[in-house]
């Protein structure tokens, strides 16, 4: 007999979920909700394979992690609508890379080649190699004009990562092919104009090259060579980055930082701040409500009083007072909105569950001996629940906004990466006076996308709950 009930059972619940989402499919605005939602989703679960930057959730606020990007450089899509293209920041792989040994000494030769291909200067050139022991060291490069440059020439005295700037450690040796390439008159007058060594590294040889860019296209050759003086001497993983004035998808913040990067690891806090809140507050709502329909009396009296101090209270104001006085963190703006937020479904719920209780079966199992706990779990909350789905996607928003408010005003988490902390960065660091628009613009539109997303489905779920709603 109970496998009967079961097979009876399964498929009526099978039917309701088919008439559920034929019913969703109509809605075209749940629709485009659920699909930006779902999208959403994706991007988080696949975060670490979608990072530019795969340490940035972690080392957001490192500076060291971001210091071979350019400042405040726009994003790189931007080259497709300029005549002249700027240069882009780029990581050079070495195309060779030779050790041996010679009277026990590790002696080394390490080759790079990079066809640049731009109209406009980079911005600075990095050689980076992680180095073990005492080593000289000379960089050379040779132009498509088959000039030769020395960039570096010294010894290395320490362990770890070596960095060599040709803006910073190669400026008097760029300025010494300047003042040999051209006439001494001309090399003393325009000298002074040179704020930039790396736009006479990437220039065509001429008497005013000092004056203006006139891009050297071409291969460009370089050349790293060194001996240790040790015999215990090891290095490993030489690498080169051209630093552009266009960088990433998003471009760059004035802290060097990758912003696409900033936004991608926001998405998961977006999510999880908004559902996680919304989830428990609604959770909470529904269970108030339905205690305090199901007593009444006093009871009720007394829950609807506390229910209308919290509904009084402004949330935003008292959040930021709170958030003033204890240490700012995740889990106690969580833990304030869902405080604050928790009244949104009681009302609606309170007058559906007044209605139900006053029903035959409740007086059926009331007078069979069910408890109120049973009554309230087994036979209340069931079917008031669903209905509570539309309040969960609604308040989302409110969720993702009032953290991304929170931030902008310098009380959010500093310790993680929220598209909040990333306006929030952005207004100190005066990104509109500045007109860094992709620095305000893609956060701004990712929360207003996502808070619309949950708009949607909570629209749509709320037209297919509330069969009265159809027809508006």
């Amino acid at each position: 007999m109970e496998n009967k009930k079961t097979n009876s059972i399964n498929p009526q619940k099978q039917n309701l979920i088919k008439d559920f989402f034929n019913e969703f499919k109509k809605d075209k605005t749940g629709m485009i909700g659920l699909s930006i939602l779902i999208i959403a989703i994706l991007i988080s679960l696949l975060e670490p394979l979608i990072l530019t930057y795969k340490e940035a959730p972690k080392r957001w606020r490192d500076i060291n992690y971001w210091q071979d990007n350019p400042v405040s450089a726009p994003p790189v899509w931007l080259n497709f609508f300029q005549k002249e293209k700027a240069s882009i920041t780029s990581h050079i792989e070495e195309i060779s890379f030779e050790t041996n040994y010679i009277d026990g000494r590790l002696n080394y030769k390490i080759l790079f080649e990079y066809d640049y291909n731009y109209d406009k200067s980079p911005v600075d050139l990095i050689f980076h190699l992680n180095i073990r022991g005492n080593t000289g060291l000379i960089w050379k490069v040779v132009r498509p004009d088959g000039e030769s440059i020395i960039l570096y020439d010294g010894l290395y005295n320490s362990t770890g990562n070596l960095r060599i700037s040709a803006f910073n450690d190669s400026k008097n040796r760029i300025l010494r092919f300047y003042r040999e390439s051209v006439p001494a008159i001309f090399s003393r007058q325009a000298e002074s104009l040179i704020t930039n060594p790396i736009e006479i590294l990437f220039n065509t040889k001429r008497d005013d090259m000092a004056k203006d860019f006139l891009a050297l296209k071409g291969i460009y050759k370089f050349e790293i060579t060194g001996e240790f003086s040790e015999t215990n001497g090891e290095i490993e993983n030489p690498y080169m980055v051209l630093v552009g004035s266009m960088s990433g998808l998003m471009g760059t913040d004035n802290m060097k930082r990758d912003i696409f990067s900033g936004l991608i690891s926001g998405l998961k806090w977006a999510l999880f701040i908004g559902i996680a809140t919304s989830f428990i507050a609604v959770i909470i709502g529904v269970m108030y409500g339905i205690i305090s329909a199901y007593f009444g009396g006093f009871v009720d009296g007394f829950m609807q009083f506390i229910y209308q101090i919290f509904i009084g209270i402004p949330v935003l104001p008292v959040m930021i007072v709170m958030s003033a006085i204890f240490k700012p963190s995740i889990w106690t703006m969580i833990a304030m909105m869902i405080l604050f937020s928790w009244t949104g479904s009681v009302m609606t719920v309170r007058s559906m569950a007044m209605q139900l209780k006053e029903e035959t079966y409740i007086e059926a199992a009331r007078t069979i001996g069910a408890g109120h706990l049973r009554i309230i779990f087994n036979h209340l909350t069931p079917l008031l629940l669903p209905f509570s789905f539309a309040s969960m996607a609604l308040a989302v928003p409110s969720a993702i906004v009032y953290e991304s408010s929170l931030s902008l005003l310098g009380f959010g988490d500093a310790t993680i990466v929220t598209w909040g902390q990333i306006l929030h960065d952005a207004m100190k660091g005066s990104a509109v006076l500045s007109g860094l628009w992709w620095w305000i613009i893609p956060p701004g539109i990712l929360i207003a996308i996502l808070g619309m997303s949950f708009a949607f489905l909570g629209f749509a779920l709320d037209k297919i709950l509330h069969p009265k709603l159809r027809n508006r």
